[in-house]
């Protein structure tokens, strides 16, 4: 059990646009390696219409309001998929919440999680399932599409597991939280092993580990066992760069990479959950 049976669901916090978007499935491009150069695009601003070959009127939906009547407790979370991640953003939510104005001294500004399946449109332009979950800083929104989740595990050789979806919301919740310290941003010598990019990256993952740390105390989760950090380092390790261009490119090229390697992102995670804070997340300074 992920979730405490009787914990209050918020599902505000989530916009359901799932069943109207052109279809289901994920087309990774390049058989895996275009998803880690669309998320890299899109965090940085870039306009997903570029990378997905849409038009940016496209993907209009209408929103769902399933949500709010089914994922009203912990008990609905640990049943239903889309539930669990109302549950995984109301935790996160709700410990930065509590924890970011030790971090950019103003208060938080909630992030809505998006569902869709197929494409959306979003302020950073229309985009399709191939990119990938992904952050817009310019409507500060999560996007989703639930079979990324397969795809991890059927594509990236991910386990899967229920925490290894904590693990991805919780990362792109990252990198709203840099958006709003200004971390987020381009900015020169971005790609590469020691590039921006693979900073940003990483400190999304470290932060993702302060949230797992303190996941408990929100009231949403129940204490977490080392089976569920493992789903969340596997999965982590499961979308390094150099794990995904072995698969896809049969060798590995650091000077490309955008978002660091297997090892560098479970490290990074680690060191978020150990320490608990943002001082232990500074990947902008010194080696990663």
């Amino acid at each position: 059990m992920t979730f405490r049976r009787n914990a209050r669901l918020d599902p505000g916090q989530v916009r359901d646009l799932r069943g109207g978007g052109g279809g289901r499935g994920l087309a990774i491009g390049g058989g895996g390696i275009g998803l880690i150069v669309a998320l890299a695009y899109l965090l940085l601003g870039g306009n997903p219409a570029d990378l997905a070959g849409l038009d940016p009127g496209a993907g209009q939906q209408v929103e769902s309001s399933a949500l709010a009547q089914e994922c009203r407790t912990g008990e609905d979370a640990n049943q239903r998929e889309d539930c669990r991640i109302v549950g995984y953003v109301n935790s996160i939510q709700s410990f930065w919440s509590q924890e970011f104005g030790k971090v950019g001294g103003e208060p938080y500004q909630p992030a809505d999680t998006v569902l869709f399946t197929g494409q959306v449109s979003t302020a950073c332009g229309a985009a399709s399932s191939a990119v990938g979950p992904f952050y817009c800083p310019a409507d500060q929104s999560i996007y989703i599409d639930l079979d990324f989740f397969d795809a991890l595990q059927s594509r990236f050789g991910a386990q899967g597991g229920p925490f290894a979806e904590a693990y991805v919301v919780a990362h792109e919740y990252g990198h709203h939280i840099q958006n709003l310290t200004g971390n987020l941003q381009p900015g020169p010598g971005q790609e590469g092993a020691e590039g921006r990019a693979v900073r940003t990256e990483l400190q999304a993952d470290c932060l993702a580990g302060i949230w797992a740390n303190h996941a408990a105390e929100t009231g949403f989760l129940e204490p977490l066992t080392d089976e569920q950090i493992a789903q969340a380092l596997d999965a982590a390790a499961a979308v390094g760069d150099d794990r995904i261009q072995e698969k896809t490119q049969g060798q590995v090229d650091p000077e490309s990479w955008t978002h660091g390697s297997a090892a560098q992102r479970q490290h990074w995670f680690s060191q978020g959950y150990r320490g608990g804070t943002t001082a232990d997340c500074d990947t902008f300074a010194g080696d990663i």
